[in-house]
């Protein structure tokens, strides 16, 4: 089986319906309630540098980017 991707192995396991609950089971990512993961950019989809102020939700390289067009002014 494939490790890449927890979903192709689905092509594998249909002829084994057994197998595949019990893979399931174990493999599927967690649904998570808290955490780094849980929050992602709006706009690239990363979790790392994200600013949540006035509920953006983007990271600093995308707000860099749109940050005029919200109404930001960069101060020098």
């Amino acid at each position: 089986m494939t490790s890449s991707n927890w979903n192709k192995a689905f092509t594998q396991l249909n002829a084994k319906p057994v197998k595949k609950a019990k893979y399931i089971k174990h493999n599927q990512p967690k649904k998570r309630s808290c955490g780094r993961a849980r929050t992602r950019c709006k706009i690239t989809g990363t979790h790392r540098g994200l600013i949540r102020k006035y509920g953006l939700d983007i990271c600093r390289h995308a707000f860099r980017e749109v940050a005029k067009e919200l109404g930001f002014k960069k101060l020098n």
